[in-house]
């Protein structure tokens, strides 16, 4: 029976991931510091499967990994300081803090005795310095050179913590792949993103009061978590992923964030007027990941469409309640 270990696995992706390699009969060590995440009901009822397991750990501690063992197949690193507060507010502590992450994760990776993939969590974020400075196709393949937004801009910490990241991997003599993922999302995310937020202010939205929203002209590949989280599975189970760099999420569900907000209001039940707000600063205009390289390496292609993954999203939402109810990616 495989063994995989998830950082960050009680976060938003981890959880989900963690789902899916347990109904493919592997053992999962869920990760975490529980610094967002939070122990809710479906944790809980995750490390009560068989098979499963929940640690609490800080990975920028030397040693936190060394009880694990030395017999994990797969490690996949989700952990990493995110987040736009952090990102505005803590520039410094999300370059250096991802990075000793990794390199933990990385030192503990080499001591596995038949480790057959680390999966390192990358972003379509580190293709925002091309798209600023030189342009780039959208949907955009994973062959794109990369560059970097100004260096005293504290947005391009987390870039840059994620190119850095991608060469350290590339360059740890380990069987890896790096993954590049484009907005995600579904139930248990947290109301930050721009989804279940909408979804928040339709629900919440008082008669007559009317639904703001920003960048609407703005262009996203949504890509909802089961099919994210079906991709990472396969592409650890496939050799032939091993040592490839890969987009992650949904080309065909590319959208504007104006047609989005409708969506939402028709899912929610609403009618409201939608009143475009300024851009958001630094948003690029358009993001989508060019997903024929995936596609033919793991023979599958996200399956969820938009309108039914909103429905989905708000009906979890929904029952759980939205006051309050914020659990996050570590």
């Amino acid at each position: 029976m495989p063994k995989a270990l998830i950082t960050g696995g009680a976060g938003f992706l981890g959880l989900h991931l963690a789902r899916t390699l347990l109904d493919r009969e592997c053992e999962v060590t869920l990760e975490d510091n529980f610094a967002r995440a939070m122990r809710d009901s479906e944790l809980r009822e995750v490390g009560k499967r068989p098979g499963a397991a929940l640690v609490r750990r800080n990975l920028l501690e030397e040693c936190a990994l060394d009880d694990l063992g030395s017999d994990y197949d797969y490690i996949i690193h989700l952990a990493a300081l995110l987040g736009v507060q952090n990102v505005r507010d803590r520039p410094y502590e999300v370059l250096t803090r991802n990075n000793a992450m990794l390199e933990r994760v990385i030192d503990f990776a080499r001591r596995q005795q038949h480790l057959s993939r680390l999966l390192f969590s990358s972003t379509s974020e580190v293709y925002g310095g091309t798209l600023r400075y030189f342009g780039m196709p959208v949907p955009t393949p994973e062959s794109t050179p990369l560059a970097v937004n100004d260096l005293a801009e504290p947005r391009t910490s987390y870039m840059l913590s994620k190119i850095y990241g991608e060469a350290l991997c590339r360059n740890s003599g380990l069987p890896i792949t790096v993954v590049r993922l484009h907005n995600a999302y579904g139930p248990r995310m947290g109301l930050s993103h721009v989804i279940p937020e909408l979804l928040s202010k339709a629900h919440n939205r008082a008669a007559g009061a009317r639904l703001e929203v920003f960048s609407v002209s703005h262009r996203r590949a949504f890509c909802y978590v089961s099919d994210v989280v079906e991709l990472l599975a396969r592409m650890l189970e496939r050799a032939a992923c091993s040592g490839e760099t890969l987009n992650v999420g949904n080309q065909s569900a590319e959208l504007a964030i104006g047609e989005l907000a409708r969506i939402v209001l028709e899912t929610v039940g609403r009618d409201a007027e939608i009143v475009a707000m300024p851009e958001t600063p630094g948003s690029p205009e358009r993001r989508a990941p060019e997903m024929s390289k995936t596609t033919a390496l793991v023979g599958y292609t996200a399956a969820v469409d938009i309108r039914d993954g909103v429905r989905r999203t708000y009906q979890w939402y929904r029952d759980n309640g939205f006051a309050g109810h914020q659990p996050s990616a570590v």
